[in-house]
């Protein structure tokens, strides 16, 4: 193994700042990018989808299960794909390893669902298996076919008006390896995180950073942030922007 130089403290501190540079500029080319996805042209969806779920049938509206929008990834667990019936494909199990939390996502008025071609049953069944409480829908019908995921996996975002529903966004192939934070399915969002300082178009909804945090049993719908976290927050972000320049 041809290993990298080894320096002292100072010399690994200097050689860091430097990376950093490429870090930062890293950083804001993605957050350019997540406002240009804000301004996507959306595509109405037509067609009525009929899923099963654990409560029997669902339509794609259902899915959101009330909330604004609506992100389904299309996983791999039905016959013909490696592992089944045990198994769902390693690769989206994987993925579904890496999914945070889904209240910090439902605080956006985001729902995450994952959808294979599996019957109720087995998607049951292996859930209790792995550990996972993602919402898990069936594929009946042409979905899959229709969004671009028959063949292979890919994260659909959706948003609703009323009951009309549209296509805003869509990540697939090395796309989906960056997935499983909050951030990285709200910055794949029509409405993004809904933070004030992002770059988004006129009447988005936004609130400040930080003070819609919450902890995961905690969240209460409209409630004010916590005075404490306010001022915590408050202070970081001082500290930061300090640091910054």
């Amino acid at each position: 193994m041809n290993t990298p130089p080894i320096v002292s403290p100072q010399e690994w501190e200097t050689a860091h700042e430097q990376l950093l540079v490429k870090e930062k500029a890293l950083t804001r080319a993605r957050d350019a990018l997540a406002a240009e996805r804000r301004r996507m042209p959306w595509a109405a969806v037509e067609k009525a989808y009929v899923f099963d779920g654990p409560d029997g049938k669902a339509s794609l509206l259902d899915l959101f299960e009330g909330r604004r929008q609506l992100i389904i990834y299309r996983a791999f667990f039905e016959p013909g794909v490696h592992g089944w019936p045990e198994h769902a494909c390693i690769g989206c199990s994987l993925g579904a390893d890496q999914v945070a939390h889904l209240a910090h996502l439902n605080a956006r008025d985001t729902t995450l669902v994952f959808a294979s071609r599996a019957p109720q049953p087995d998607i049951a069944r292996l859930k209790a298996r792995m550990g996972w409480e993602i919402p898990w829908y069936t594929i009946t019908d042409s979905f899959d076919a229709d969004f671009g995921v028959d063949e292979w996996h890919g994260h659909n975002a959706f948003i609703r008006d009323g009951d009309r529903v549209f296509r805003t966004y869509f990540i697939n192939s090395r796309g989906d390896e960056a997935m499983g934070t909050a951030w990285s399915y709200l910055d794949m969002t029509a409405l993004g995180r809904q933070e004030a300082w992002e770059d988004s178009p006129e009447g988005y909804p936004q609130s400040p950073p930080y003070k819609w945090w919450n902890w995961h049993d905690s969240y209460v719908p409209d409630a004010a942030p916590d005075p404490k976290w306010v001022e915590v927050s408050d202070a970081a972000d001082a500290a930061l922007q300090k640091r910054d320049g």
